[in-house]
C-alpha cells in the first residue's frame, strides 16, 4: 500500500476534476490511500490536506475548475519554503505526489523533488504549450469555448458590418487562437510563433470588404499584444476602424469536453501506476494516442509551438 498525494496548481483547466477522480479511484482500486493537498503548493506549506475516498470525487467528472482548489505561490521559489513543504510531506509519511498543472507548476515540482519528494506531473493547462503530450488537459474545452464566442461575435459583426478583434489566452503559445480561429473561419489569426505585419493585416481586411464581405473576425493571442492595442494601431497608422472583445477567464471555465474528460482519465490512472512503481521527476502525457512518460527536464526544455502548416492552411482558406 502506498500513500499518494495529489494537488492542482496554477491556472485552473477544465478536466482537472476528471483527472483527480481518476487518480483517487484508480489509487483506491490498486489498494493505495490517496490524499489531496488543498489550494496547490500552498496546501503543502500550510499542511492542509485530507484523505480522499470514492465518494469524495462523486459527481465531479463534468465539473469545471478543481474541487481541491488551486493557487499561484510566489514564495515557493524560496529554497527554505520548499524545504518546509518537503518536511511536511515527510511528516505525513507520503510516498509520492501527483501534480496537475502547467510549466510553472512543474518547475515547482522539480524544485520540491530536489528535497527527496517523488513527483509525477499531469499536464493541466488550457495553453497546450507543454512538450511530452499532443494535448494538455483543458485545451480542447478552451478551444470549444472560444469557438462558441466567435460564432456569437460574428452575428453582431455581420449585422453591423464591422471588424471585431477577439483576444484569447496564450502568453507564448498560439494554439487556442489557431485552432479556434481556423474552426471559426477567422479572416486573420495572430499568434506569437508567426510573423505579424500591421499593413498586411489591414490590406487583407480591406480586400475582403472590397469583395463584398460584410464583416471580418480577427483572433489574436494575448502574448502578441492586446486587442485594444491592435485596434488602436490599426486606427492610428492605417485609418481602419475595429471593435474588440476580450474573452479572459471565460476560456478556463465550463464543463470539460468528452475529449478532455477521456484524456484526463487516461493520464490520471497512469500517473497512479507510475508513482506507485517508483517513477519520479516526469510527466504523463499522450502522443499519437499512446500514453507516454517524459522526464521533467525534457518537458521544460522548451515550450510546444503551433504547427505552421496548420496556420498557413487557416490563412489560405479565408482568401
Amino acid at each position: 500500500m502506498k500513500r499518494i498525494a495529489i494537488l492542482t496548481s496554477g491556472g485552473d483547466a477544465p478536466g482537472m476534476n476528471a483527472a483527480l477522480r481518476a487518480v483517487v479511484r484508480t489509487g483506491i482500486l490498486r489498494g493505495h490511500r490517496i490524499f489531496a493537498f488543498f489550494n496547490g503548493f500552498k496546501g503543502i506549506i500550510d499542511n492542509e490536506s485530507a484523505e480522499m475516498y470514492n465518494r469524495s470525487v462523486g459527481d465531479i467528472l463534468t465539473r469545471g475548475g478543481t474541487i481541491i482548489g488551486t493557487s499561484r505561490v510566489p514564495e515557493f521559489l524560496k529554497p527554505e519554503v520548499q524545504k518546509l513543504a518537503a518536511r511536511n510531506f515527510e511528516l505525513l509519511e507520503m510516498d509520492g505526489l501527483i501534480v496537475i498543472g502547467g510549466d510553472g507548476s512543474f518547475r515547482g515540482a522539480v524544485d520540491l523533488g530536489k528535497f527527496g519528494v517523488p513527483i509525477i506531473g499531469l499536464p493541466g493547462t488550457i495553453d497546450n504549450d507543454l512538450n511530452g503530450t499532443d494535448n494538455t488537459i483543458g485545451f480542447d474545452t478552451a478551444v470549444d469555448t472560444v469557438l462558441d464566442s466567435i460564432r456569437k461575435v460574428r452575428d453582431t459583426a455581420s449585422s453591423h458590418h464591422r471588424t471585431i478583434i477577439v483576444e484569447v489566452m496564450g502568453r507564448r503559445s498560439g494554439w487556442i487562437a489557431l485552432k479556434a480561429g481556423l474552426a471559426g473561419g477567422a479572416e486573420a489569426i495572430i499568434v506569437p510563433e508567426m510573423p505579424f505585419d500591421l499593413e498586411d493585416l489591414t490590406h487583407r481586411l480591406e480586400s475582403g470588404l472590397a469583395r463584398g464581405k460584410k464583416h471580418s473576425i480577427v483572433v489574436i493571442a494575448e502574448g502578441v499584444m492586446t486587442a485594444n492595442e491592435l485596434s488602436q494601431k490599426m486606427a492610428e497608422k492605417m485609418g481602419f476602424t475595429s471593435n474588440t472583445v476580450v474573452l479572459g477567464y471565460v476560456q478556463r471555465g465550463g464543463s470539460p469536453t468528452a475529449n478532455d474528460i477521456i484524456l484526463a482519465s487516461k493520464l490520471g490512472a497512469r500517473a497512479v501506476d507510475e508513482i506507485a512503481g517508483g517513477k519520479s521527476d516526469a510527466m504523463v502525457g499522450e502522443i499519437k494516442g499512446e500514453v507516454v512518460v517524459t522526464p521533467f527536464d525534457e518537458v521544460l526544455a522548451e515550450h510546444s509551438i503551433i504547427d505552421p502548416n496548420l496556420y498557413h492552411l487557416a490563412m489560405d482558406l479565408v482568401h
